[in-house]
């Protein structure tokens, strides 16, 4: 849920989810219209379906129980390096670091230059003090919240200020940690009008005739049938008969 959302979107969904599914068997047997309902409040859809159905492989493929390992825990839908180093951590207190772009900010700036995703995430492992990858991790993160931030850095609260090669190099230095890209428009886009029908398909089935409407866009019903089919290719709705619903 964290993937590309604040945190503090997340913690009600997050909440309600657990609530929902204590466990990956039980969320296996809900189905994934069941998940992209229990999603509401989050975007990005397509990782509610994926979190479904590596529930469903965790049930099949290894009893119900997550897996501790990057090679297997990868293996999963939707996980990635990142997602499996988080879990490997916070569910097992593996001795590995979790890069994210907070974490990779805050050790390009203590390192004094830009740092490329294997060299930052060869540092950060490196960094992991023996028994204490949990808080080390955590600290990270809340560090790049809390001190450095991306445009505006706290450097004088910061812990790691007397470490910082870009906070002694004073406010003339370039900025190793800056943003170097901004996430497309959301306002108007596709991902919007993805966003809204899925939010109607939460509620029950929409006939083709209502897609445009759902969509937001009631004068461009092309636009609103390539994005239905967008969402039957990514396995978030299918048609029954004339009617678009949740898979």
């Amino acid at each position: 849920m964290l993937q590309q959302t604040q945190a503090r979107r997340v913690v009600e969904p997050y909440r309600r989810w657990v609530a929902r599914f204590p466990d990956p068997p039980s969320c296996a047997r809900a189905g994934p219209a069941e998940a992209l309902r229990a999603w509401e409040g989050l975007g990005y859809n397509r990782r509610a379906l994926n979190l479904h159905r590596a529930a469903v492989e965790i049930t099949d493929a290894h009893g119900g129980v997550v897996p501790n390992d990057r090679v297997t825990l990868e293996s999963l839908p939707g996980v990635g390096p990142y997602t499996a180093r988080a879990v490997m951590v916070f569910a097992f207190e593996a001795p590995v670091g979790v890069v994210d772009t907070n974490v990779a900010r805050v050790l390009s700036r203590v390192r004094g230059r830009r740092l490329g995703p294997r060299d930052v995430q060869e540092l950060a492992d490196s960094l992991v003090p023996p028994g204490e990858s949990w808080a080390y991790n955590q600290t990270l993160f809340d560090i790049g919240v809390l001190h450095c931030r991306p445009r505006t850095p706290g450097c004088s609260g910061c812990p790691l200020r007397g470490r910082c090669v870009f906070a002694r190099s004073g406010p003339a230095a370039s900025d190793p940690g800056a943003p170097v890209r901004r996430q497309t428009r959301f306002h108007g886009s596709d991902r919007q009008g993805r966003g809204r029908l899925v939010a109607a398909l939460r509620d029950g089935p929409v006939e083709s005739a209502e897609l445009a409407a759902a969509a937001g866009w009631p004068d461009d019903p092309a636009r609103a049938a390539m994005v239905a089919g967008g969402l039957i290719h990514d396995g978030l709705a299918e048609w029954e008969g004339d009617r678009l619903r949740l898979p």
